[in-house]
């Protein structure tokens, strides 16, 4: 897999070395969009559970709606009203101290970990840099307020390190955010969230307002420095492909809940879940026999009333009995996690037809 830190046969070897590699660990997450009395609230994240290694890339695919952008600012707890997290914890395992369950952190403790352990780059980058800021000044704003003891100078000596990295020269430090072009404003963001070493970066469609080109650039870019520097990256994206070729794992969302987690080529090359496979079929690949898109009928569903039980049934053409009244749960299959009906009550449903079919094979002998 490409770029992988963590590879499967090594982490069954060693389960302690796994846990020790564990950075953030999230366990039952649900985020509510609180609506006034007596309407009842939102559910735009419903019970994620999900672990991150170190290192590890993980990405976050599904159509818009699906709740993707809920669980990043839910991850780095920078949601606003009336975005509520109503239940789960995010444990952040930090080297040398115990786990920190980020839902609990007040806001003076958040911002001592922003930087520093967690970091965001926005999906436009003009609106997450300041306008009327030059570029070096908000980097050395960033490095001086989480180390009061560098100077001025020694901030901007910095600020070059860290602009070289993603391939911008230091004299465009001295340039203004609307000064730059679409992908170096992209770089620079993702410069500057390195800026304090975090250990853990959150990006939230960090390609989608540059060209082809220029994304592949910044996509190589983040895999090179990461496994120079080591973060973990949760990356939130609509394109499947662009996931299979930058992560390790990907978890599929849909309608606010994980429905496939798994190693990104075993899901690129037998999706379990309908709404995966999809995805998949709706990229065209580039090496393969011409044929015929079919992609996914119909629309996401409103979470203000979700359709009952499976919420994909509406729109899967393999939908059965138990779909539209029972949520299926993420449960184990093989390497990977998946909430489908069809790999639980599948097979039961198989076996008892093969029962009621012996008897008329034994008649018709």
């Amino acid at each position: 897999m490409t770029g992988a830190a963590h590879p499967e046969s090594a982490v069954a070897a060693d389960p302690a070395q796994h846990r020790q590699d564990l950075l953030l660990e999230v366990k039952d997450l649900t985020v509510e969009y609180v609506r006034p009395a007596p309407d009842p609230g939102v559910v735009a994240c419903r019970d994620l559970t999900f672990d991150l290694h170190r290192g590890e890339i993980l990405g976050v695919a599904g159509e818009s709606g699906s709740g993707k952008s809920t669980l990043i600012t839910a991850l780095t707890r920078l949601q606003r009203m009336p975005a509520v997290t109503t239940n789960g914890s995010i444990l952040l395992h930090r080297e040398g101290s115990a786990p920190l369950d980020l839902v609990a952190q007040p806001e003076r403790a958040l911002r001592r970990l922003r930087w520093s352990e967690m970091a965001i780059v926005m999906q436009s980058a003009m609106d997450a840099l300041n306008p009327v800021m030059r570029l070096g000044a908000q980097f050395a704003d960033v490095l001086r307020a989480h180390d009061p003891t560098m100077g001025r100078k020694a901030a901007w000596e910095r600020a070059a390190e860290l602009v070289a990295m993603v391939g911008i020269s230091a004299d465009r430090l001295r340039s203004y955010p609307h000064e730059l072009s679409g992908g170096m404003r992209q770089r620079a963001s993702i410069a500057l969230a390195l800026a304090c070493e975090p250990s853990l970066i959150v990006m939230d469609e960090p390609t989608t307002a540059v060209d082809v080109v220029m994304q592949r650039q910044i996509l190589s870019q983040v895999l090179r420095m990461r496994e120079q520097l080591n973060f973990a990256v949760v990356f939130v994206t609509h394109d499947l492909s662009l996931l299979l070729e930058l992560a390790d794992r990907i978890a599929i969302m849909y309608a606010g809940r994980i429905v496939e987690e798994g190693p990104a080529k075993v899901l690129y090359a037998d999706p379990k879940h309908p709404y995966t496979r999809g995805l998949r079929d709706s990229f065209p690949p580039l090496f393969a026999p011409k044929r015929q898109l079919t992609g996914i009928p119909g629309a996401p569903p409103s979470l203000v009333s979700p359709p009952a039980g499976c919420a994909f049934h509406p729109r899967c053409d393999r939908a059965f009995a138990p779909c539209d009244t029972r949520t299926p749960e993420l449960v184990a299959a093989g390497d990977r996690q998946v909430a489908c009906h069809l790999h639980t009550w599948g097979p039961l449903l198989a076996a008892e037809r093969a029962e009621q079919s012996a008897p008329l094979e034994e008649l018709n002998r």
